[in-house]
């Protein structure tokens, strides 16, 4: 067992739209309301670490596609950087794929895909750790194809005889589907509390002009559209190789 550092550097690898629908789930959130950058310093502080970055990742639509969630997410990562986010996106796909529906009839339906997302935050943590660049890695998602990354993870601290910790940080309330986070990982569940604690009050969701009775104009958010389903085709394999590479 390797000695536990006084002071634990975190870095924060947000997979922004996986936050999304955990803070959907839970707390019944319609559009990605959340600061990322206040919620990491607020886990982070909770547990005692010192947060040094926070990176955050996601899919877009093209504007063709989809204009309004296009604007919402571009709006959002140009003001996360401005406070000093490192962000990453790619544009998603969208594919008809069959859904099941409450009926029990199956409907080929548009479904995006948010190809590469997960592997690009997978190398960022893998990478990061053979270059000694934190203690913990905090990741806020549930996705089990992370446990893979936990276990390379601990390969590292093997490898360079340090402790290392990866968590898994997300929303929970009774209402999520899982209690689960990612496996071979630590778990902070982040309650409703401290959630809306992190609103962001900031609102990037495209506005449109209204006329108002006394003749004067005025603006207001446009309504959130029906956001395709998502689905991740990623696989996170062979990590150490392509951290190599990179």
């Amino acid at each position: 067992m390797y000695q536990e550092p006084e002071t634990k550097t975190c870095i924060a690898f947000v997979d922004a739209q996986s936050l999304f629908h955990a803070a959907r789930q839970a707390f019944g959130s319609y559009y990605p309301d959340y600061d990322p950058v206040l919620l990491a310093q607020k886990v982070s502080t909770q547990m005692g670490w010192a947060l040094q970055q926070v990176r955050v990742y996601t899919s877009v639509p093209s504007i063709e596609e989809n204009e309004y969630w296009h604007r919402f997410w571009m709006n959002k990562l140009r003001a996360l950087e401005h406070q000093g986010a490192m962000t990453w996106w790619r544009t998603w796909r969208t594919r008809k794929r069959p859904v099941r529906q409450p009926d029990g009839h199956t409907l080929m339906m548009p479904v995006s895909i948010e190809k590469g997302v997960d592997m690009r935050i997978a190398l960022d943590i893998v990478q990061r750790a053979h270059a000694k660049s934190f203690d913990v890695a905090m990741v806020f998602s549930q996705d089990q194809d992370f446990a893979e990354v936990a276990d390379e993870i601990r390969a590292v601290a093997r490898e360079q005889e340090r402790w290392i910790k990866i968590a898994s940080a997300y929303p929970y309330s009774t209402a999520s589907r899982t209690f689960r986070g990612i496996d071979r990982t630590d778990w902070i569940q982040v309650d409703r509390e401290m959630y809306d604690t992190c609103l962001d009050p900031r609102d990037f969701r495209p506005r449109r002009r209204i006329g108002l009775e006394d003749g004067h104009e005025s603006d207001e958010p446009m309504s959130v559209p029906p956001e395709p389903g998502n689905a991740e085709e990623s696989s996170i394999s062979q990590i150490s190789a392509h951290a190599s590479a990179e």
